[in-house]
């Protein structure tokens, strides 16, 4: 079997594919999370503490002192970030949460649904009784 046909068998598996269509389908999911953060909690949560951009939050760690982030970003300064942490422990908890809950329905769905009745099992007795059964007709 070629290297070829080989990729081509484990790229069409089922798994391969459910695997890729989730990556995209989660990569669209934290966009949508990431922008629901920024651009609608964030600037809510920002009127409430008093008017806070919690995108701007940081300390300088250097000598110098600067009017702004993009200012300090822009020389080159170290600076500890603390407001984008924020931001990032923000969007993981809703995705979290999310997954959490959709985790949660597939379960109680799956618990609702009927478990398929499995064949009867014959007892060793029985299956030995048969087989001299079968001997004995010979």
């Amino acid at each position: 079997m070629s290297f070829i046909q080989e990729f081509k068998e484990f790229a069409m598996k089922g798994n391969v594919v459910d695997l890729a269509v989730g990556v995209i389908i989660g990569g669209a999911f934290g966009k949508i999370v990431d922008s629901l953060v920024k651009d609608m909690l964030m600037p809510v949560l920002g009127k409430l503490l008093g008017g806070v951009d919690f995108k701007h939050l940081h300390i300088n760690l250097g000598d110098k002192t600067f009017e702004t982030l993009e200012a300090a970003e822009k020389a080159g300064a170290p600076l500890l970030k603390y407001g984008v942490f924020i931001n990032s422990v923000i969007d993981f908890t809703i995705i979290a949460l999310a997954i959490f809950v959709a985790v949660k329905a597939m379960n109680k769905l799956k618990r609702n649904e009927e478990p398929a009745p499995e064949a009867p099992v014959e007892p060793e007795e029985v299956k030995l009784l048969r087989e001299i059964r079968d001997a004995l007709k010979k």
